[in-house]
Formats: structure tokens, C-alpha cells, sequence
């Protein structure tokens, strides 16, 4: 019975210590929210710079932690089907960039890594939120059409298989163009 009440106990303290912020995010349909992020090499990115091409823009929590890295490799080990595909592929925490540097290098990422150390591009879609007294992104991804609305959102991501899902559904999107 004791270890019942402590389990609760310390489950009720982990859940106060952690506030989900919530702020609209964008719909289907609707303009992807404008960003300007520099990557983990110090370059600038905006969502302009990929008009004309589809983009898989993937919010993650913490770079080198266990899920944020397997979704990172994921993504990674797909990387020649997005470019068929003609996706970008950006992935965004509120690391910043040496921390993201390091992460892309250490597993070989072959695709940006924005830093969104204030979260002003995490607040604008909806995704900011606290864990533990930390300020982090959630694991969400939208798809980004060609023409910058968003295709598709994806509030569930199981890190094992997001790639794949997100590669079927740009076949499926981009079979009904």
C-alpha cells in the first residue's frame, strides 16, 4: 500500500512540475505560420526559401535523447526517398545551434536542424510547452505543400515509424495532385 501512495505521490509531483502552454495551431489547409531560424551550421532558413517544394517541418523536445534521436535517424536513414519526393526535411527544438551541431554531427544528419532557442516558431504552432520547468517543443510534424499551407499534422508520432508514415502520405498527397 505504501508503494502504492508513493508512486502516486511522485506521479502527482511530476505532473505539477510539468504545463502543457496551449496556443492555436495552424489547420489543414491553412498558411504554414512564417519562420526564420538559423541551422546548426549558422545558416538562415525560412519557410520562403522552400516555396515550391513540400516540407516535413518536425518539432522535437531535446536533441541526443533517446526518442528525439530515433526519429532524427529515421528521418536520416530515409533521406533518399524525401528528396525524390521533393521534401525538405527541417526538424526544430529550442536547443540551440552548437547544441544542434553537435547532435548532427554525432549521428550524421543530413538535413537542418533549426534552432528555435527563444520558441517563437514553436508558440506559432501551438507546439510550446513546459516539462519539468523547461521550455520545449513538442513532437509534432506538419507537412508543408508546395504552395506553404499546411497538408497534414500529426499531434501522435511514434519516433519508430513517423518517417515511413509521413513518406505514404506524401505518395498518397501527391498522387491526387
Amino acid at each position: 500500500m505504501q508503494k502504492l501512495i508513493f508512486k502516486t505521490l511522485i506521479l502527482f509531483l511530476i505532473t505539477l512540475g510539468n504545463e502543457v502552454v496551449v496556443a492555436e495551431q495552424p489547420m489543414e489547409g491553412e498558411p504554414a505560420p512564417a519562420f526564420e531560424l538559423r541551422d546548426q551550421d549558422g545558416q538562415p532558413h525560412s519557410i520562403e526559401d522552400y516555396r515550391g517544394s513540400w516540407i516535413a517541418l518536425y518539432f522535437y523536445p531535446k536533441d541526443d535523447t533517446p526518442g528525439c534521436t530515433t526519429e532524427a535517424c529515421e528521418f536520416r536513414d530515409n533521406i533518399f526517398a524525401f528528396k525524390k519526393a521533393d521534401c525538405q526535411i527541417l526538424g526544430v527544438s529550442m536547443d540551440d545551434e552548437a547544441s544542434h551541431k553537435q547532435f548532427s554531427e554525432k549521428y550524421g544528419l543530413p538535413f537542418p536542424l533549426l534552432a528555435d532557442a527563444e520558441g517563437i516558431t514553436a508558440d506559432a504552432y501551438g507546439v510550446k510547452s513546459r516539462f519539468m520547468g523547461l521550455s520545449i517543443a513538442k513532437r509534432e510534424t506538419f507537412l508543408i505543400d508546395p504552395e506553404g499551407k499546411v497538408a497534414k499534422h500529426y499531434k501522435k508520432v511514434n519516433p519508430d515509424t513517423h518517417s515511413a508514415e509521413i513518406l505514404a502520405d506524401l505518395e498518397t498527397l501527391q498522387a491526387s495532385d
